[in-house]
């Protein structure tokens, strides 16, 4: 049975309305090797056999606990509380889905509201949205929010900003018509991004700390910006760094984006993830996603409503904002109960933490023979030259049971200087033998 609720006249005139033959047209564009791809699996089993044949496959994934572990680039192991898990499951916050009818769900607006308050106190703006998928997608939000702004068509992006953000940053901004002009690689962050930007800049985004693990003083790049008009867009992607590092929005920042993973969220093999946003007061109504307010009810009770609902789900298509479909509702909340349980010392603590951990690998690091720190001045992650291909190292550091950092060649593969470059991080889980080991398998791979 065909769950159609069109019938075949009423499918024709919509092909007909577009000026397509046959649905099969719609796909044009998607690759005949992406459609109706062959998957090397069997054709049926029972359930049982399922069971054991997708967790042999699990198993073989490593979890980040599994031994000495030194990712980041975006993704970064943090402690989450077991209260943590403890809380989402409540009946007052866990929902199945997005409160279409906001005033009855008033634990989920609660804690929206509550997530809008800590992430624009993190961020330095006066107000924040009610979350967005994750990070790569909060900044090509920003992107078209500063396009809507400034009434400008040309992107400029940092060489050190992540190159995932930048993909999906280029993807959206391209199909809206907008030029994005990328600044090349830069490891020893010394670009001069106020040479790029012109009258029809409509912003630059920079990444703080970025890719590399450079920490930036955004103030000059937002002074050039402000002087011709545009918009500096921030992104962070390690959120706890910010603390200790000084805010997007103390540093001139007009819109401020980042990945909230760090805080409540675990690695979960690369996702489901939080994004970040918030800018400042001005700029509101040309916010993407949702934002929550407090009021009251006819009795004078405190209350939460959607305050501003700027996506083509609540209002008309023209009128929107963002297609964003949903909030990654759950993920905010492990973000609000994490940040709740630190507050500012224990977020404080943290991040020194990291820093501390970080500090002392590198220093392990650099005296193997060979390797070269080049990030000076870093939060919890930087970037070593190795004197070898560094995929082939991480894969020989693996083997020896350490998971040693993200090889640039797999960020950069096109790049030829990038391909002994070693982005590695370190965080409050970190311990001193798992440095020690990294360091001894380091010099046996080298």
């Amino acid at each position: 049975m065909r769950y159609l609720p069109h019938s075949p006249e009423e499918r024709r005139a919509m092909l007909d309305a577009i000026g397509v033959r046959a649905v099969d047209d719609l796909f044009a564009d998607v690759p005949r090797s992406a459609l109706n791809a062959k998957f090397d699996l069997p054709a049926h089993k029972g359930e049982l056999e399922v069971e054991r044949v997708l967790g042999a496959m699990a198993a073989r994934n490593r979890p980040a606990s599994a031994g000495p572990f030194f990712v980041g680039c975006g993704a970064y192991r943090h402690h989450v509380p077991a209260t943590v898990d403890h809380i989402i499951q409540r009946s007052e916050f866990l929902t199945s889905y997005t409160p279409y009818q906001p005033e009855i769900a008033q634990g989920t607006l609660q804690y929206l509201f509550e997530f809008q308050t800590q992430v624009a106190s993190l961020l330095g703006m006066e107000v924040a949205n009610a979350s967005m998928y994750d990070g790569s997608t909060a900044a090509a939000e920003a992107a078209l929010m500063a396009r809507r702004i400034t009434k400008r068509s040309k992107v400029v992006l940092s060489g050190g900003l992540h190159p995932h953000y930048a993909a999906v940053v280029r993807t959206n901004s391209e199909l809206a018509g907008d030029t994005v002009v990328g600044a090349p690689i830069d490891v020893a962050a010394q670009e001069d991004l106020a040479s790029i930007i012109d009258s029809e800049t409509s912003c630059v985004i920079v990444q703080n700390p970025d890719v590399f693990g450079n920490l930036r003083d955004l103030a000059p790049i937002a002074a050039a910006c402000a002087a011709k008009g545009a918009l500096l867009v921030a992104v962070v992607t390690e959120a706890v760094s910010l603390g200790a590092v000084k805010s997007p929005g103390e540093m001139g920042a007009d819109i401020a984006v980042g990945e909230g993973q760090s805080i409540g969220n675990g690695l979960n093999f690369g996702g489901p993830y939080v994004g970040l946003f918030a800018t400042r007061q001005k700029h509101l109504r040309q916010m993407p996603g949702r934002l929550c307010g407090e009021t009251v009810d006819a009795e004078g009770r405190r209350g939460f409503v959607l305050t501003l609902s700027t996506r083509e789900q609540h209002i008309r298509r023209d009128k929107a904002t963002s297609n964003i479909c949903t909030n990654s509702g759950l993920c905010a909340l492990a973000f609000t109960a994490h940040m709740t349980l630190l507050g500012e010392v224990g977020l404080r603590r943290m991040a020194m933490l990291s820093h501390e951990a970080a500090c002392k690998t590198a220093d392990a690091l650099a005296a193997a023979p060979g390797v070269k720190l080049l990030t000076r001045s870093f939060f919890n992650e930087f970037t070593v030259r190795l004197p070898k291909n560094a995929a082939e190292a991480v894969e020989a550091l693996a083997a020896r049971g350490v998971l040693g950092g993200v090889p640039g060649g797999r960020l950069w593969p096109e790049d030829k200087a990038a391909e002994n470059l070693l982005i590695v991080a370190a965080t409050e889980c970190t311990t001193d033998k798992d440095i020690g080991a990294f360091a001894r398998a380091l010099e046996e791979t080298l």
